[in-house]
């Protein structure tokens, strides 16, 4: 699961009610456990190789995510999202959604995983490995993002001209992401460790799309009342 982990932060940046998380903040959010994931990688904390055939979608072989992808540890960035969002002074439920965002990347990487993501850390591993099933992953990740985005667009209103252009141009740069993505051929040959580059483009990915992210932000709002345009 790549850009389905978005799905959960468009659909916390629009939710009724008076508080809610900014659209820039909860893409940091979706992705939090990743990035601790590939800075741990890179600073040889956890680990990872990419082996040919570890999926049919993807050779990553994340063997050693003891930290970032346990539940436990999932939760604990959860936890750890809360406080910081408190103690910027934002509230319970603001705190308690981002916090949300961050657990829901532990269930979305059970679906598409193979069997790599433990409960504490070590024992038994997870995953139902969708990764192995294309013609099930692919519509799956595609139409979760599309409907959250589409939920967030109809809760929004734009503020000028770049408001209009902001969801279209996020949409775009996520697919456009995605597809590389998947059509980035496989080694020939088992590569462990995995090389750093692979970390570093993963984080770069990550930092541009919450950018924009942040940017669709600053020019449009949440409708105060029932969502009836696309604009």
């Amino acid at each position: 699961m790549f850009i389905g982990h978005y799905a959960p932060a468009f659909v916390a940046a629009a939710l009724p009610g008076r508080a809610r998380p900014r659209l820039g903040a909860v893409f940091v959010a979706a992705q939090l456990v990743d990035v601790a994931f590939f800075l741990f990688v890179l600073a040889g904390i956890e680990h990872m190789r990419l082996t040919p055939g570890h999926t049919a979608m993807n050779a990553g072989d994340f063997w050693d995510m003891r930290y970032t992808h346990s539940l436990i540890g999932t939760f604990g960035f959860a936890a750890g999202w809360a406080v910081v969002a408190r103690l910027r002074r934002q509230s319970w439920r603001v705190a308690w959604i981002g916090a949300a965002v961050v657990a829901s990347h532990w269930l979305l990487d059970w679906l598409v995983h193979a069997p790599d993501l433990t409960l504490l850390g070590a024992g038994h591993r997870y995953g139902l490995a969708l990764w192995n099933r294309p013609q099930i992953e692919m519509p799956l990740e595609l139409g979760l993002t599309a409907l959250a985005a589409t939920f967030y667009v109809t809760r929004t209103r734009a503020i000028g001209w770049q408001g209009r252009i902001a969801p279209a141009l996020l949409v775009a740069v996520l697919l456009a992401v995605q597809a590389i993505d998947w059509t980035t051929p496989q080694p020939a040959a088992p590569v462990d460790p995995a090389p750093p580059s692979f970390a570093v483009t993963a984080l770069v990915a990550y930092a541009v799309l919450a950018a924009l992210a942040w940017w669709t932000v600053r020019v449009r709002r949440v409708r105060a009342g029932p969502a009836v345009s696309m604009l």
